[in-house]
Formats: structure tokens, sequence, C-alpha cells
């Protein structure tokens, strides 16, 4: 069943990415991230409510509320550098770098929680393999530096933020309902995203948003909900080091909508990557 779950959260995180980027394309990318997380929330909310498990908010204990805000603080940061890297670089390009963050939170679950170093020879050499394409995926254009660099920088800020994000949630969602601690995690982020967008003064931008953005917006907001609802029934139910590879395989769907919607154009060496990476991801999941 949590297998499930993470095969259907990669779906819906590969399709955000996309509809995230035509999101951000005129639009400032800190309001970008606060409308979304916004939309995240309400839709969050509404599973709560429909589900009934706000009924066990009183039972959280203190350990779990300190792992709940730290998680949602790691996805806040993760979130605000992911938008922004998308605003500046190619969405499969950041995609790519985003989602090796699965092999720090492999090397951190293996450390971390003794059932997760099951096999873990295996798991290594699947992360040496994802390691290789994602640098192939990112075929860096040394000539333009500058550029390359802040899409880069922001891209693998965003990829160690959320490989913190899974671990703390792992930890903190443990005698939590899953679709609660969405939630939760979610009104922090959304604090943090708003507390932004005033603290530089952005919300000028706000109003330049297009009805058009705005409704990708919506839809990313949505797909994200949807992507995290399955996510961490996957993290609380199934095993990290393999839940977070099988997520990270949204960067297929990412992949493929990128080429018929942007007509972003791919090399031989990221083809390369892409197979390696999926080839890692899929070992893992497998045998690890």
């Amino acid at each position: 069943m949590w297998i499930g779950a993470a095969i259907l959260s990669a779906f819906f995180a590969g399709i955000t990415a996309i509809l995230s980027k035509c999101g951000v394309k005129n639009t400032n990318s800190d309001v970008a991230t606060a409308i979304r997380t916004t939309i995240v929330l309400v839709f969050s909310l509404i599973m709560v409510l429909i589900g009934g498990s706000y009924k066990g908010i009183g039972t959280i204990d203190s350990t779990s509320w300190i792992f709940l805000i730290l998680s949602g603080l790691a996805t806040g940061a993760s979130w605000i550098c992911y938008y922004k890297a998308l605003s500046l670089g190619d969405v499969s390009k950041v995609s790519a770098v985003d989602k090796s963050s699965v092999i720090l939170s492999v090397l951190f679950a293996i450390v971390i929680f003794p059932e997760e170093r099951v096999n873990w020879v295996i798991k290594i050499i699947c992360l040496i393999l994802i390691a290789i394409g994602t640098f192939l995926m990112t075929n860096i254009n040394f000539s333009n530096k500058q550029k390359n660099m802040k899409w880069l920088i922001f891209s693998l800020l965003s990829a160690f933020f959320a490989s913190i994000t899974s671990l703390l949630a792992k930890i903190g969602i443990n005698n939590v309902d899953s679709n609660l601690a969405t939630a939760i995690r979610t009104m922090i982020v959304l604090v943090i995203a708003w507390l932004i967008v005033f603290a530089r003064k952005e919300t000028k931008f706000i109003k330049n948003v297009t009805k058009k953005e705005f409704l990708f917006l919506v839809f990313s907001g949505l797909a994200t909900g949807i992507s995290w609802l399955c996510y961490y029934y996957a993290i609380k139910n199934g095993q990290v080091s393999i839940v977070v590879p099988i997520d990270k395989l949204s960067i297929l769907v990412t992949i493929l909508f990128s080429l018929i919607v942007f007509k972003e154009k791919f090399s031989l060496k990221s083809y390369l990557g892409v197979i390696l990476i999926t080839i890692g991801t899929l070992l893992m999941a497998i045998l690890g």
C-alpha cells in the first residue's frame, strides 16, 4: 500500500514542477511560493476535516511537535530555494539537482534508523548511480558561469533542505496521522512564505500576477497537496530509503512534460543521466 502511495506521490510531484514553472514565468518567486502554499494548506485542511484526523491534535506529544515544526521550517527553506531556482533555470535541470536530495536523505536514514541499514551496500551503489546521473543531467555550461551558478546554488540548497525534511518528518509523524502532520507542516511553511514576502516588501508584486499564472499556481498547489498526502502516508508506513527514491522518480514526469510544454533540448549526456537516475532508483526500490 505504501509503495503505491509513493508512486502516486512521484506522479503528482512531477506535474507540480511543470505547473509551478508555468506559474513563475512572470511572477515573483517568493509571491508564487506563498500563493501556492496557501492552496496546499486549504487542500490539507479539507482532507483533515473530511478524515476527522483533527481530533488527534490534542494527543501530539512535545517531541512530535518539535520535529513537525523543524520539518516545516526545512520545507519552507527548500521551497523558497526551489522556486527561485525554477525562475532562473530550466525546469529539467533544476528538478534533477533538487531530486539529488535522495542521496543525503538515504545516507542520513542509514545512519539514524537501524531498520534502514538492511542491504546498505546495495543502497550506496544505487546512490552512486543516481549521483552520476544527476551530474550528467545538469549538463552545466560553464561558459556562462554567473547565470548557471545562480540556479545551481539555489537548486543545491533546495536539495539539502529537502533531505532534512524527510528525516524530520519520519520522526515527527511517528505517532501522528499523516494528513494532520501534513496540515501542521504546511501551516508553518505558509507563515514562513508570507513573512518573507512582507519582509522583502514584495506584496506589490501580488497585483501583477495574471489570471493565467494564478490558475497554474492553484493547480500546482493542488498537485502538491495530493503528492504530500501520499508521500507522508508512505513515509509513515514504509522505509525512508525506499520511499524517497521512488518519490524522486517524479523527474521522469517532469522531463516528459518539459520536452512537450517548454520544448527544452536534451543532450546525449542528459538522456544518459536520466537512465542512470532511473536505474539507481528502481534498483534501490526493488533490492533495498
